[in-house]
């Protein structure tokens, strides 16, 4: 959930082409004298569809990330025939994460609104992202007003208030408790004040009959995001009867040996679910 990300998937996708054109900056929110903005990647042989890509690890997004590990993420789709919209959310702690979520579900809104614009059809919109930003595409694939058809989220956290276990919150974890000031609660209040903040950005309280097709990619090494968070979400989607699957990457931590296939798997997930 770090920027260790960039480190890990530059290298890895240097050699890909790049997308035909790219349009920068598009301002997709503004608020608080702040402007929101994403970057558009249109292929050279578009399909019509769109990916809508999470810039996020650890509830933090920027710029920066375009040089780093989106070049190689941007083409996997592109070079699929995919209009990219690469969003960059505000970063925590100076945006809590129910705001973050907020921000990303006004991206699509825009992306919806923009259809014509760029070419694509507002009925094969898929969302995705990679930890932090697996988790905001299944925020956004569970708001009833924002449709889109297929999500893919890869190492995402989905059930905050039951941490690799029930009753176990993220930030009981030492090494997590620095998202404390991100989820914005008071460590010393009751621990059901506590719970019910995190169930309200935990993707798993937002399934319901109309959830959209989702693919979930999880490594069953994963030190930072447990399994248990893939497989209860797994069983969520099943349970709403929803159009869905669990690909679990043997040996695969919260790194490139997940999220690299894991890339892999979206694009056939969203040719499977958008071209067709």
């Amino acid at each position: 959930m770090s920027r260790q990300l960039s480190v890990l998937l530059l290298p890895l996708f240097a050699a890909l082409a790049s997308a035909q054109t790219r349009i920068q900056d598009v301002i997709y929110m503004k608020a608080g004298g702040t402007a929101f903005t994403l970057d558009v990647l249109k292929p050279a042989n578009p399909n019509k569809a769109a990916v809508v890509f999470m810039v996020s690890g650890g509830w933090i997004s920027d710029h920066t990330m375009f040089q780093s590990f989106m070049p190689g993420i941007e083409k996997v789709f592109a070079d699929g025939g995919f209009t990219v919209f690469e969003v960059v959310h505000g970063a925590q702690p100076r945006y809590k994460v129910s705001e973050i979520v907020d921000q990303v579900r006004a991206a699509v809104r825009f992306v919806h609104a923009h259809a014509a614009d760029y070419g694509i059809d507002t009925n094969r919109v898929g969302v995705s992202g990679i930890s932090s930003g697996g988790h905001l595409s299944l925020m956004i694939a569970g708001s009833p007003d924002l449709p889109v058809a297929a999500v893919a989220a890869i190492s995402p956290p989905t059930d905050l208030a039951n941490w690799g276990k029930p009753g176990f919150i993220l930030t009981d974890n030492p090494q997590l408790a620095m998202f404390v000031p991100a989820l914005g609660f008071d460590p010393k209040a009751p621990r059901t004040d506590i719970e019910a903040i995190l169930k309200q950005v935990s993707p798993i309280t937002l399934v319901n009959p109309k959830f959209p097709p989702t693919l979930i990619v999880h490594g069953d090494a994963d030190q930072v995001v447990p399994l248990q968070q893939a497989q209860t979400m797994d069983q969520a989607l099943t349970k709403a009867g929803i159009d869905h699957k669990l690909e679990v990457i043997r040996g695969g931590g919260h790194d490139e040996k997940t999220f690299v296939p894991g890339l892999t798997k979206a694009l056939q997930w969203f040719k499977d679910k958008l071209l067709k």
